[in-house]
């Protein structure tokens, strides 16, 4: 979107600061929080900066950031659990765009639960994320993944071979018809979308490539996950029906404690694209 003068946004961030009084609480369900996107909000916020600088929005009461980087040591690299070339990102996590933060976890190769890792699954990912904890319209939070500039995140990627970004999305955004459960795969790593749709489909999750549809292409070379060492990732919209299906409760709490048997052959295609794509690279 255009950016957009200071006065609108500093309009927006004083409304922002009205609804977002009360602290989150862990256990609340929203109903309508999966389709929390974009959409969700007027005005966007121009970046994370912006957001970070403001007064109006408090770390750890209106929004969340969460990251894991793993030390690499030069006698890892042939190891099981050494070192990964690839990230995992939410940029919409929490309550903006809801069961992406569940899934960044997991497909790092964490429990959601209690972010344990899950050795017996293969390797860890380094991951990011960015949450909403509003107590409701996080949509407000939601901030382009082409002005993504969370310092963490940009580092992340500079030093990752890979990236696979997360995202909700509607269906009619995906140009579906309503109710579809799918999930459409962008991003300007050609070789990494064929293996995701591939995957996906494998264990049959309805997934297509996304390029083709403006909006969910994630072919902008300034988007978060196109900041790699070779300039190019994958982003995957997942659509409403989709992640509504992942969890039997929909709370922050349930999220995070139970999931049903689609989340995990979801989180698994995911991975085996992306340890089949890092097969074949080689560190320099």
């Amino acid at each position: 979107m255009p950016a957009i003068p200071a006065p609108s946004r500093r309009t927006l961030l004083a409304a922002a600061t009205a609804t977002a009084a009360a602290p989150f609480l862990a256990g609340l369900t929203v109903p309508d929080a999966y389709a929390a996107t974009a959409a969700a909000s007027d005005v966007e916020i121009a970046s994370n900066t912006v957001l970070y600088a403001d007064p109006s929005f408090v770390e750890g009461t209106h929004y969340a950031r969460r990251h894991r980087r793993h030390a690499m040591f030069d006698d890892d690299r042939d190891k099981r659990h050494g070192f990964a070339k690839s990230v995992i990102l939410a940029p919409h996590g929490g309550g903006i765009e809801i069961g992406t933060s569940e899934l960044c976890l997991a497909i790092a190769g964490y429990d959601p639960k209690d972010n344990a890792p899950r050795p017996a699954q293969g390797p860890v990912f380094d991951y990011w994320m960015f949450e909403g904890l509003l107590k409701e319209d996080n949509g407000k939070l939601h901030i382009t993944s082409t002005n993504c500039d969370d310092h963490v995140a940009r580092s992340l990627c500079a030093g990752s071979l890979n990236a696979l970004s997360l995202h909700g999305c509607k269906p009619e955004q995906a140009q579906l018809p309503a109710g579809t459960p799918a999930v459409l795969v962008g991003g300007l790593n050609a070789t990494l979308r064929s293996y995701l749709v591939a995957e996906f489909k494998a264990v049959g999750i309805r997934a297509q490539d996304a390029t083709g549809i403006a909006a969910l292409a994630g072919t902008d070379p300034e988007n978060i996950a196109n900041r790699t060492m070779l300039g190019k990732g994958a982003q995957l919209e997942i659509t409403t029906d989709l992640r509504k299906s992942m969890f039997p409760h929909n709370t922050a709490e349930g999220r995070k404690t139970a999931q049903n048997p689609v989340f995990w052959d979801f989180v698994g295609a995911a991975r085996a694209a992306l340890q089949r794509l890092e097969a074949g690279q080689k560190i320099l």
